[in-house]
């Protein structure tokens, strides 16, 4: 399976569910973008680490584990979200020491605040960006790019839900055909909170 190295958008407060904080994954050389929502702590450490000039006065534990590895030579190489079941994605983190390499497992949030502070590269599989990507059609200008993606609900870590829509029915009432129709509209208004939802039904039947 072919690795489709990813980027970092931003992060985004969801409004509509307390805690929530919604990480944008771009594709670098493509359109797409995979929302991980994830929790406040990983949302801070993650934001701190983008922000170069904030020092924190005492290491996060992101900050302590990497002051950990460096102290035993270990790198982080990369970072490969590997796997989505049930819109849950499971990320392994690839480290190197003495030129021995080893796998750990990791959640997607704690890999990617680790990844950030090695300035190691982000990868997913293109299967699961093609089943949980958002494809844009356009794109957007740069002025706008803290407005794409707001207000993504889900549980932390997971890609959308089968909740109740505004109508009060749930998505896995509509056809698929009736999905895609619903997924178009949802990405043409910047409503990313509803294409992921919908983006979740489809690829559930699709799978």
């Amino acid at each position: 399976m072919s690795l489709v190295k990813l980027s970092i958008k931003g992060i985004s407060y969801s409004q509509t569910q307390n805690g929530a904080y919604a990480l944008i994954l771009n594709e670098v050389e493509g359109e797409r973008k995979l929302p991980i929502v994830i929790g406040a702590f990983e949302a801070q450490s993650i934001a701190i680490a983008l922000e170069k000039e904030i020092k924190p006065p005492r290491p996060l534990t992101h900050d302590l584990f990497k002051n950990f590895a460096e102290r035993f030579d270990i790198i982080v190489k990369q970072v490969i979200i590997h796997k989505l079941v049930d819109g849950v994605f499971y990320s392994s983190i690839i480290c190197e020491r003495d030129k021995i390499e080893e796998i750990i497992d990791a959640r997607t949030s704690d890999a990617i605040a680790l990844a950030i502070r090695f300035n190691a590269p982000i990868f997913t599989y293109k299967n699961i960006l093609d089943k949980a990507g958002i494809y844009l059609k356009a794109n957007p200008l740069e002025s706008e790019a803290s407005n794409e993606m707001e207000d993504i609900l889900s549980n932390p870590e997971t890609f959308g839900s089968t909740e109740s829509n505004e109508s009060g029915n749930t998505y896995s009432n509509h056809s698929l055909q009736e999905l895609n129709e619903l997924l178009s509209q949802a990405v043409e208004h910047e409503d990313y909170e509803k294409a992921a939802k919908i983006r979740d039904e489809i690829s559930k039947r699709e799978s």
